[in-house]
C-alpha cells in the first residue's frame, strides 16, 4: 500500500509541476520545446499508471486468497491458535483449487483475477521449462516468461488433486473434443481451454450464467446452434457444447488471423482485443498484454501454464485419478419420451454414471416426442438396452411422466425456487436477467420498495419469473428486464432469442450502453444491428442482445 501512495504522489508531483512551469514554458520556450517536454510527461505518467495498477493487482489478489482462507478458517471453526502452516498438503491443495475455481469462473463483466502477477517457485530450472514447452511443437505460439512460468508452476506443482481430477476426466472428454476440433482442423492445443473454463466439468456454471464445460451465455449459445428449453440444456452436453466452442473459435481466427488473440477475445470479446490493438499498435499477445481486460491477462498464461500441465504431468508426479466414466459409450437414437431411471432398471446400468454421460438433461427426462436426441451408455449395457428397449418405455411411465409433472415443468422452465445471495457489484437488472425474471417480479417476491439492494442480501427468486402472484404470460418474453439506467428500453422476444430495443440517449456512446448488460460488448451490439460504425445518435433505436 506504502509503494502505491507513493507512487501515485510522485505521479501528481509531476503533474503539479508540469503545470507550476507551465507559463514559464511558454514565455521561454518554443513551440516544439513545449510538445516534446509535454510528451515526455505523458509517457513518465503512463508508465506509473501501470506501475500503480500493477501494484494494485497484486494486493487485490492477496485479499482475494487470504479471504478464501479466512472463510475456510470459519466454516472448519478452526481455533486462534491454528495457523495456515499447520494445514495438511490437502488442505492447503483445497484452498487453492477453491481460490482457483472461484477467481477463475469465467464472469462475463467481471474480473477473472488469476495472479499474472503473482511468482510461484520451484526447483526445476527455467531451461527445462523452455525445452519441453519447444518439444511440444505446437501450433499455436506459446511463450514463456516469468508469469508463464507462474502459471505452469502453479498447476503442475500447487494444485496436485484438482489437476489429477481433471487428467482423469481428461480420458474420457480429450478424444471427444479432438474428434470434433479435428473437424474444423482447429488446433488440438485448443482443447486446454476447457481446462480453464470449467475444470472439465459439464455442469459448470458462473455467476453470470454461463453453463457447461465451454462457458457459453443463452445468447451466444442460441447464436452457435445449441438448443435449451425446460428440458434439455446443450449448453452441458460435452459433444455439442465443443461443437459450438470450436465453431465460435474458428469465427475469431477469421477475425484475427492469430490464435493467442483468438483465445483472448473467448474470454473478453472481439471488441476488447480490437480496442487493445488500437491502444497497443500491435497485433502481438504481449504488447497488448497491458490494455487487455485485467481478467484477460491470466488467460492466455494459464492457457500456456494448463496445455504444459496436460502434456507433461508424469514429470511432476501426477496420475489421472479414477473416474465414473467409461473407457467406451455406445449412443442411442431417442424418438420418444424417455426417463433416464427407465434405461437404469431395464440395463442395470447405474443412474449415476448414465447422468455423468448425459448431463444435458435438466430433469432426467429425454423428450424424445419432440424431436430426436441422443441417449449415451457404457459400451456393457448396450445388448441390454437393445433387448429391453421395446418395453423400457412403460416401465413406470405414470409415475415418471405424471402430467401434473410435465406440465410443472414446461410452465416454469428450469422453475425452482431459489435464495440468491447478493454479491458485490449486482444489482436488480444483473440479476433478474440471470433468472429471466423481471425487476419487479424480484422486488414483489421479497416485498422490495425500491431497487436498492445490499451485498449479502438473500433474495427470493422464482427462476424463469413463474412463481406466487405472478400473471406469466411467455416467462422469456416477459420476464426479461432491462438494467438499471435503461429507462428507455423494452424487452422483445425475437425469433432467434431475446433482445432488448433501446432508444440512443444525449451522450450515449456503444460502450457506456454495453455496460449495462453483462455479457454484452460494444462490438456484439453492432454485430446483432449490423452496423459497420459505432457512431450512434440521439433517438436511433437499437437491439441490445440479452446473452
Amino acid at each position: 500500500m506504502q509503494i502505491i501512495r507513493t507512487l501515485t504522489i510522485l505521479m501528481l508531483c509531476l503533474v503539479l509541476s508540469h503545470q507550476a512551469d507551465g507559463k514559464a514554458l511558454k514565455d521561454n520556450k518554443g513551440k516544439n520545446t513545449i510538445m516534446q517536454e509535454n510528451q515526455q510527461l505523458r509517457k513518465e505518467v503512463d508508465s506509473l499508471k501501470l506501475e500503480i495498477e500493477k501494484y494494485r493487482l497484486e494486493l487485490r489478489r492477496t485479499d482475494s486468497l487470504t479471504n478464501v482462507i479466512l472463510e475456510y478458517q470459519q466454516e472448519q471453526t478452526i481455533s486462534e491458535d491454528d495457523t495456515l502452516m499447520a494445514y495438511s498438503n490437502e488442505d492447503s491443495d483445497s484452498l487453492l483449487h477453491a481460490w482457483y475455481q472461484q477467481m477463475s469462473c469465467p464472469e462475463p463483466g467481471l474480473d477473472i483475477d488469476l495472479p499474472d502477477s503473482a511468482r510461484f517457485i520451484s526447483n526445476v530450472p527455467d531451461s527445462v521449462y523452455m525445452e519441453r514447452i519447444k518439444k511440444m511443437n505446437s501450433f499455436i505460439t506459446l511463450p514463456y516468461n516469468d508469469i508463464v512460468r507462474s502459471y505452469i508452476i502453479k498447476y503442475s506443482e500447487k494444485m496436485p488433486t484438482a489437476m489429477e481430477k481433471i487428467l482423469g476426466l481428461a480420458e474420457y472428454y480429450i478424444p471427444v473434443f479432438q474428434e470434433t476440433f479435428d473437424r474444423y482442423d482447429l488446433p488440438e492445443e485448443l482443447m486446454a481451454m476447457a481446462v480453464i473454463e470449467s475444470a472439465l466439468n459439464p455442469r459448470a456454471e458462473s455467476r453470470a450464467g454461463a453453463k457447461g464445460m465451454w462457458q457459453f451465455m443463452y445468447h451466444t449459445a442460441k447464436m452457435y446452434g445449441l438448443h435449451i428449453d425446460s428440458f434439455v440444456d446443450e449448453r452441458l452436453d460435452p459433444v455439442k457444447s465443443a461443437d459450438a466452442a470450436a465453431r465460435y473459435l474458428r469465427d475469431s481466427y477469421k477475425i484475427f488471423g492469430d490464435w493467442n488473440l483468438a483465445i483472448a477475445s473467448y474470454n473478453c470479446g472481439a471488441g476488447n482485443v480490437n480496442k487493445a490493438i488500437k491502444r497497443s499498435g500491435s497485433r502481438k499477445f504481449w504488447d497488448l498484454w497491458p490494455f487487455l481486460p485485467r481478467e484477460t491477462r491470466g488467460y492466455g498464461p494459464a492457457f500456456v501454464g494448463a496445455l504444459y500441465t496436460m502434456k507433461y504431468y508424469k514429470e511432476h508426479g501426477l496420475k489421472p485419478a479414477e473416474t465414473v466414466l467409461p473407457p467406451v459409450v455406445d449412443t442411442f437414437h431417442i424418438r420418444k419420451m424417455l426417463h433416464l431411471k427407465q434405461v437404469s432398471e431395464a440395463t442395470g446400468a447405474p443412474l449415476e454414471i448414465i447422468k455423468e454421460l448425459n448431463p444435458q438433461y435438466k430433469h432426467e427426462i429425454i423428450p424424445g416426442n419432440e424431436r430426436e436426441y441422443i441417449l449415451r451408455l457404457p459400451f456393457q449395457y448396450t445388448n441390454a438396452f437393445i433387448e429391453a428397449e421395446d418395453s423400457l418405455y412403460k416401465i413406470k411411465a405414470d409415475v415418471y411422466f405424471n402430467p401434473m409433472t410435465i406440465k410443472k415443468i414446461k410452465e416454469g422452465g428450469d422453475g425452482e425456487r431459489i435464495i440468491h445471495k447478493v454479491k458485490s457489484g449486482e444489482v436488480l437488472g444483473k440479476i433478474a436477467m440471470k433468472y429471466r425474471c423481471s425487476v419487479s417480479q424480484i422486488k414483489r417476491w421479497n416485498n422490495l420498495r425500491s431497487d436498492n439492494i445490499r451485498v449479502g442480501q438473500r433474495l427470493i427468486i422464482y427462476r424463469g419469473g413463474r412463481g406466487p402472484a405472478t400473471t406469466g404470460s411467455s416467462t422469456r418474453s416477459a420476464g426479461t428486464s432491462k438494467p438499471a439506467g435503461s429507462a428507455s428500453s423494452a424487452p422483445v422476444k425475437s425469433a432467434s432469442g431475446n433482445y432488448v430495443i433501446y432508444t440512443v440517449r444525449p451522450n450515449d456512446s456503444l460502450y457506456n450502453i454495453a455496460k449495462n448488460y453483462p455479457g454484452v460488448s460494444a462490438q456484439n451490439i453492432m454485430d446483432y444491428n449490423g452496423m459497420t460504425s459505432s457512431n450512434i445518435r440521439p433517438g436511433m433505436k437499437i437491439k441490445i442482445p440479452l446473452k
